[in-house]
Order: C-alpha cells, then sequence, then structure tokens
C-alpha cells in the first residue's frame, strides 16, 4: 500500500512515523494511500526551515513574489483537468464539480497577484509640528493551515498564496481525508520556481494540529472545519497569544416571498441544497417558504426526485457521495431524530444505491417538512443531502428564524421587491447575503466571513457583511425612497434599463 509522502524542504519524502491512517475511496471503501501521522520532531523541524525561509523571503522584492504566483496561477489552469480528476477520486465529487473547486482558488490566487497594491502602506504629512508618520505592512513569519476534506483545492489556496505572497513562510496541513490534491498543488508550487522551504505539507490528526498551535515559531493560524474543533484551534491558539481565524459551522436559509419567480427559486434551491452531496459550508439547508409561496413546495419535491447520486465520471450524477462512512451513518442517525420528532418526511434519501457502487457512501435527496427550530435537523449541521422547509406566515417571522439560529455564515432571499430585499439585507444577522442568488460566495476581493458561531476571529470587530446582488439585466438601478417599509435605497428589478 502506497504511503503518502511530506513536502519538506522542497521535495517528497517518507515520515518516519510508525503510525498511519487508512484513508479510503467514499465510492469503494478501498485503501487509496496511507497518510502519515507526523512526528513532532518532523514538524518542528519544518517550522524551522520555514522560519529560515522566512528571513530572507520577507526582504524578497515584491515583484519577485508576485511572479511566482504569476507562473502558480498559469500552472493551476493548464493542469485543472488533472487536478480535477485526482480531487474527485479521493473527495468524490463530480468532475464538474471538482473543477469548479479548483477555478474558485485559483481565482485566489489570481489575487495574490496583486500583491504590490495590497501591499502598500499608509501616509500622513504634518501629523504634527515637523512631524509626518508612515506604516508599512510588514508579514509576520511562519504562518498554518489547516483544511477541510469538502473543498480541497479551493481552501488551501484560499490560504498559502496569500500568506506566501505577503512575505511570510507557511505549514499546511490538510485533511487527512483528502491530501493527494494537496500534494498536486504543492508540487505545482515547486515548479512554479518557489524558493526552498517557503512551503511545507506535513499531515496528521490532532496531536499534530497541537504541534503546530503549540509552536512559537508559528504565529497565525487559518481553520476551516466543524464547529468543535474550530473552536478548539481558536482557543488553543489564542491561548498561546497566537492570531487565528477559524470558518467554522453553518445552517445556511434561504428565504422564498410569494412574489420572487418560481422557475429560480426552484432551480436554485435544487442545487444549492443538493449540490456537492449537501457538504458546502455555504450550500442552503434550510429554505423558508413564506406565505403562499408555501404552495410551490410539490413542484420542488418533483424536482428533487430527478437528482440522483453517483461516481465521479458519471455525466448523469447530480452529486457523489457523502465522505464517509461515519458522515453517511450520522446522516441518516439526524433523518430519523427527524421522523421521531415530528417532521413530515416527503423525500427519505436513506438506503439510495448506485449500480456498480454497492459500498459507496450513498445518501439521495431528502426533504422534510413541518420543521420546527428546536428539532435536531433544525439546530445541527447535518452536512448532507438533507433540506428542512419551515412555512414563515412574513418576512419579519422568517427574519426571526434565521436571526436566531446559532449560525450566521450565509443567507439569501428570492424577491422581486427592492423594498423586501433592503430591509432583509439590512436586518440580517448574518455574514455573507444574496438577493436572488442562494449561495453568495464572494469574489477573493471581498471578505469572506460569517458571524455568531460561523467565524471565530478578529472580522468580528468590524461586523463586515458581503451582499451579492443577482439580477437578469446588465446593470441595477437604485430608486431611492423613503417609507416605514423601505428605510432608505431600494433596488427596481423591474424597471426598464433599456436607457
Amino acid at each position: 500500500m502506497k504511503k503518502l509522502e511530506m513536502m519538506i524542504s522542497n521535495e517528497f519524502i517518507q515520515s518516519k512515523t510508525q503510525k498511519y491512517f487508512d484513508k479510503v475511496c467514499p465510492l469503494t471503501q478501498d485503501v487509496q494511500v496511507q497518510v502519515p501521522l507526523c512526528t513532532n520532531e518532523e514538524i518542528s523541524d519544518a517550522i524551522e526551515k520555514a522560519h529560515t525561509a522566512y528571513l530572507s523571503w520577507k526582504d524578497t522584492p515584491i515583484m519577485t513574489r508576485t511572479r511566482l504566483m504569476l507562473k502558480y496561477q498559469a500552472l493551476i489552469k493548464e493542469n485543472i483537468d488533472e487536478i480535477a480528476k485526482i480531487l474527485s477520486v479521493e473527495q468524490g465529487k463530480t468532475f464538474d464539480d471538482a473543477k469548479g473547486d479548483i477555478v474558485r482558488g485559483y481565482e485566489v490566487v489570481e489575487f495574490a497577484c496583486s500583491a504590490p497594491t495590497l501591499m502598500m502602506g499608509e501616509t500622513v504629512e504634518h501629523v504634527s509640528n515637523k512631524m509626518n508618520t508612515y506604516s508599512y505592512r510588514q508579514p509576520l513569519g511562519v504562518c498554518a493551515g489547516i483544511t477541510p476534506f469538502n473543498f480541497p483545492a479551493m481552501i488551501p489556496l484560499w490560504m498559502f498564496p496569500l500568506a506566501i505572497v505577503a512575505g511570510n513562510a507557511f505549514i499546511l496541513k490538510p485533511s487527512e481525508m483528502v491530501p493527494n490534491t494537496t500534494m498536486k498543488l504543492a508540487a505545482l508550487f515547486i515548479e512554479a520556481g518557489a524558493p526552498k522551504d517557503l512551503l511545507q505539507v506535513v499531515h496528521g490528526q490532532k496531536d499534530q494540529v497541537d504541534a503546530l498551535l503549540d509552536h512559537p515559531k508559528v504565529l497565525a493560524y487559518s481553520f476551516v472545519g466543524s464547529p468543535a474543533v474550530g473552536e478548539y484551534i481558536y482557543s488553543r491558539a489564542t491561548a498561546n497569544l497566537k492570531r487565528a481565524q477559524a470558518f467554522v459551522g453553518a445552517k445556511n436559509h434561504m428565504v422564498v416571498m410569494p412574489d420572487a419567480n418560481k422557475e429560480n427559486v426552484l432551480n436554485a434551491l435544487v442545487g444549492a441544497s443538493m449540490g456537492a452531496a449537501g457538504q458546502r459550508c455555504m450550500g442552503i439547508s434550510v429554505a423558508l417558504f413564506v406565505g403562499s409561496s408555501r404552495e410551490w413546495i410539490p413542484e420542488l419535491i418533483a424536482k428533487l426526485k430527478e437528482v440522483k447520486p453517483g461516481a465521479w465520471n458519471d455525466k448523469d450524477a447530480n452529486y457523489g457521495p457523502v465522505m464517509t462512512k461515519a458522515a453517511q451513518s450520522k446522516i441518516e442517525g439526524l433523518i430519523q431524530s427527524g421522523v421521531d420528532e415530528g417532521a413530515t418526511l416527503l423525500l427519505d434519501g436513506r438506503g439510495a444505491t448506485v449500480e456498480g457502487y454497492s459500498n459507496g457512501n450513498w445518501v439521495g435527496p431528502t426533504v422534510f417538512t413541518k420543521v420546527d427550530v428546536d428539532m435536531a435537523i433544525y439546530k445541527e449541521e447535518i452536512f448532507g443531502p438533507v433540506l428542512s422547509i419551515l412555512e414563515p406566515k412574513n418576512l419579519s417571522e422568517a427574519l426571526d428564524i434565521i436571526n436566531n439560529n446559532m449560525f450566521g455564515n450565509g443567507t439569501s432571499i428570492f424577491t422581486a421587491s427592492g423594498a423586501s430585499a433592503t430591509r432583509f439585507r439590512r436586518e440580517v444577522q448574518v455574514g455573507q447575503v444574496g438577493i436572488n442568488l442562494p449561495i453568495p460566495v464572494p469574489l477573493p476581493f471581498f471578505s469572506f466571513t460569517g458571524w455568531r458561531g460561523s467565524f471565530y476571529g478578529d472580522l468580528h470587530a468590524y461586523g463586515k457583511q458581503a451582499i451579492t446582488f443577482y439580477t437578469e439585466t446588465k446593470t441595477v438601478t437604485e430608486k431611492w425612497f423613503e417609507d416605514e417599509e423601505s428605510e432608505g435605497v431600494a433596488f427596481d428589478f423591474k424597471a426598464d434599463h433599456s436607457k
């Protein structure tokens, strides 16, 4: 059985550990690779070497750092099909979904190519008599990233390219369930001309993460994953007086107003709730059908019955398996809890099968109505293709439901009313808000930030909210008016934009 390598000093080398994690295929349960649980000595050595690399890299001209990223993003694009196949085979995503994962990642690398502007400081003359003040953006040193299984390309690429182009060195600890994609990305980074020791890749689980968190020369951490792990990492890092950001759980709501375009709503909700087998922190797991829009629920169920899981290379498959047997068991357990607690199970995905892959971690599309906010299927992050439907009477009631949920990662509203869209944007206590689109993931030049129980880190101080609008016209007309409902600016989606 192949033993996965570490990447230390731009070389792929075997760990000296005696402990390995068997990474299995989500389609077949066959062991694909044995992932080393690196020793503390190996992790410490990687950090020390990264620190040495940082001392010279931080003084490297900004244009040299930028050219590295220009070459790197070109190599990712050239090799996107190969990366996507590696990603699909180990994670289970459909091939097209895997390519989307990579595209959202290399967009961050493209953004990193803006480093000369991003790294500019500030100056003010005459802040006092014969005194000027200058500020400079300085790198920290060695940073570390701990990444999840659901986006094996995008999330690592959120982290190390920006840290490195800013003058830092980086230690990457990918999820032990999807390490091969990261190793391919690391190989391409070396091919792009990365200096020795600037990026190190180590493997492991909790003990290896603790070694990273406790090392005095790692000064900042970025994590994406489950709430319990994120809280632990953030708490331990900050207890060690380190900088940390942790993007964690989500229970994302989509509000459907009666004046929305029905076909757009149904199509958007199918993809947003079931895509990637529901294993997306920005996916929609709760639909709030307001007022008479509840009449569209039977049509939604009819569409969802046509959604089929399948293997990554099946062009007719809408999504792949969930990551592990343990995840499948958890999802099925939560489905049963919904039944036990009195929700109405309109579509049951338990027992789903795919021809040729009887051992796959399959969960079919699942939909509950008559869901109460005290039920486990509502309160917990299921991370599977399970949609809960609630039926608030009006927008006020929908806002109360969302704002009382412990998570605040993403949300959206579908409506033709500028007043409703504006009120929703102003009153919803969620970090990323979509107007007439279901998954408002911002592009790299905007902040990606959740609120409440979805994020631990410094961006809470700003209360940032990323708003993304969708309109079928090329421009959006702002119509200003004051009344009790609109409270300011509204967007007239029905206006004539031909002029």
